[in-house]
C-alpha cells in the first residue's frame, strides 16, 4: 500500500523516541524490524490485530489479551495488503492475485489473477465495501508510470477493472453509509472522493478531496471513524492527518518515525487507533533515531472507529 520514490525522500531529521512517543500518547504495541509494515486491521471476534510486512511477505497478528503473537510467511514477493473474512480466515493480496488464507491450517487457496504476471505491476491497498465487495489497486512497480488500476472482486471471484492511470494506489476507504469512496494516487499526490452507489458498486463523480501536488507530500494508507472523519497516513511525513467530509483538515498528529503507512481503529470501545510503519528508505542514521520505525504504535483517540467490512460478507 506504501508508495516508494523514484529517488532518495527527504525525511525529518528527528523524530520522537521511546519516552517522547509514551509522552506524547504513543505506546509500542509490536515492536518490530518490518521493512514496509501495512495494512492493520482489527478483529473483534478473537480481539486481535492482524498487519503485514509487505517487502517481506509477511502476515502479523497479535493476539491483545495474552500477547501472543503468530507470524506466517509466503513464497511470494510482496503481500501487498488483506481483508478479514471469518475469524480463522483472511483474503491476502499475494504479488498479482488474491488469496483465501486459514490462520490455524496454514491452507492458501488461490481465488480471482488480478492482473497478468509480468505486467510490472503489483497489488497494493484494498479495502472491502458493504456488499462484501473486496476493492483493490494495483500500482507500478517503477513508481513512475501511471499503469495502475482499480479493482472490485467480489466473493466467488469475479473481478472488474473500475478505472486505470494511477502510478501508486492507496488510501481505499469507505465512508459509514457506504456513499463515498476515498482513493489516493501516491505518486499523482492527490487524493479523490467518488460518489458510490452502495449496492451496485459503481463510480461517479471523482473529485480532488486533497491536493499535495504543491508540497509533493504522499497519502498512504487511511481509515475511516464513525463520524464520517478520514484519517490518512503521510509517508515520509512523520504525521498523520484526519480530515472532515468536506475536505476541512481536522487535525495532525505527529507519529515517532517518519514513515506511517496505515491506521485502523480497535479495542474494546474502537478508540484505539493502530497505525503502521515503515523502515524502508531510512538510512543508519535516521535508524538510529527512529527506534520505532517498522513497529506498530498505538494511541487512544476521542472518536471511535467502526467494524471492518468483511470479504464475501
Amino acid at each position: 500500500m506504501s508508495s516508494a520514490p523514484a529517488s532518495p525522500i527527504s525525511v525529518p531529521a528527528l523524530v520522537m523516541p521511546g519516552k517522547e512517543a509514551q509522552a506524547a500518547g504513543w505506546t509500542c504495541v509490536a515492536s518490530g524490524q518490518a521493512l514496509l509494515g501495512e495494512t492493520p486491521l482489527w478483529c473483534e471476534h478473537t480481539q486481535s490485530l492482524l498487519w503485514l510486512d509487505i517487502d517481506q511477505a509477511r502476515l502479523h497478528r497479535l493476539h491483545l489479551a495474552t500477547g501472543r503473537r503468530d507470524d506466517y510467511a509466503f513464497d511470494a514477493e510482496f503481500v501487498g495488503c488483506l481483508a478479514l473474512r471469518t475469524p480463522g480466515q483472511v483474503m491476502l493480496a499475494l504479488d498479482l492475485a488474491l488469496h483465501l488464507f486459514d490462520l490455524g491450517t496454514g491452507e492458501l487457496t488461490f481465488l480471482a489473477q488480478i492482473e497478468p504476471v509480468g505486467s510490472g505491476t503489483r497489488l497494493n491497498d484494498g479495502r472491502c465495501d458493504n456488499q462484501g465487495r473486496f476493492w483493490v489497486t494495483t500500482m507500478d512497480n517503477q513508481l513512475a508510470r501511471p499503469v495502475g488500476s482499480v479493482y472490485r472482486v467480489d466473493s466467488s471471484g469475479h473481478v472488474e477493472r473500475m478505472f486505470g492511470d494511477v502510478v501508486v494506489g492507496n488510501t481505499i476507504s469507505f465512508a459509514p453509509d457506504v456513499r463515498t469512496m476515498y482513493f489516493s494516487d501516491t505518486r499523482g499526490f492527490v487524493t479523490y472522493a467518488f460518489d458510490v452507489d452502495p449496492v451496485a458498486g459503481a463510480l461517479s463523480q471523482r473529485r480532488v478531496f486533497a491536493d499535495y501536488r504543491d508540497t509533493r507530500e504522499r497519502p498512504d494508507g487511511a481509515c475511516v471513524d464513525a463520524e464520517g472523519g478520514i484519517w490518512i497516513a503521510m509517508f515520509g511525513g512523520a504525521c498523520i492527518r484526519r480530515y472532515l467530509p468536506d475536505g476541512t483538515l481536522e487535525r495532525e498528529i505527529p507519529v515517532p518515525a517518519s514513515n506511517p503507512t496505515c491506521m485502523c481503529f480497535g479495542g474494546p470501545d474502537w478508540r484505539t487507533l493502530y497505525v503502521t510503519t515503515a523502515r524502508k528508505f531510512l538510512s543508519p542514521e535516521q535508524l538510529a533515531q527512529q527506534p520505532l520505525a517498522g513497529s506498530v504504535l498505538a494511541m487512544q483517540v476521542d472518536i471511535p472507529g467502526l467494524p471492518e467490512r468483511r470479504f464475501g460478507r
